[in-house]
């Protein structure tokens, strides 16, 4: 009965990562680069629309949701010590909070937020852009790479111990 509920929560849980991977890949492989390519005031506006109706989108359920799952699941594989392939499912679990999460947390939504607060001025809206591409997209391939890891790994883990 135990098993079973960590493979449906881990196979929801991997479902959330692999849509989260697939959203940082998009902004990753084209999204970033399509917005720069409109000049840095209108990628500026078009960044800070989809950062405030992000907030409000069935993502948010995604990126929560699938965080607090492999939270519980990293534990569970910490307090377990008999469940088969335990350091993998808290490896999945950590690599995801941290590495997805926190990255989010630390680095993605503080260039956000700067950004959203850059004003009318041109030259601060250029070098804000400039800035923000950079270092937002390289935050942003972590967390996709993070994601896609914690797919994998919960992947192989629900082929070989669920």
């Amino acid at each position: 009965m135990f098993e079973s509920m960590i493979a449906s929560s881990l196979t929801i849980a991997a479902l959330g990562a692999g849509l989260v991977a697939g959203v940082y890949f998009a902004f990753s492989a084209f999204i970033m680069r399509s917005f720069d390519l409109l000049g840095p005031a209108r990628a500026t506006d078009a960044m800070n629309a989809i950062n405030d109706v992000i907030l409000r989108s069935w993502f948010m359920v995604l990126f929560f949701g699938s965080t607090l799952l492999y939270a519980g699941l990293a534990a569970v594989a910490v307090f377990d010590p008999d469940l088969a392939g335990r350091w993998l499912l808290f490896t999945a679990g950590l690599i995801y909070v941290v590495g997805m999460f926190g990255c989010t947390a630390v680095f993605n939504v503080p260039l956000n937020n700067r950004l959203a607060r850059v004003g009318s001025d041109e030259s601060a809206r250029v070098a804000t852009w400039k800035h923000y591409l950079v270092h937002w997209t390289r935050w942003n391939h972590l967390r996709g790479v993070c994601s896609l890891a914690t797919l994998v790994m919960s992947i192989h883990y629900l082929a070989n111990y669920a």
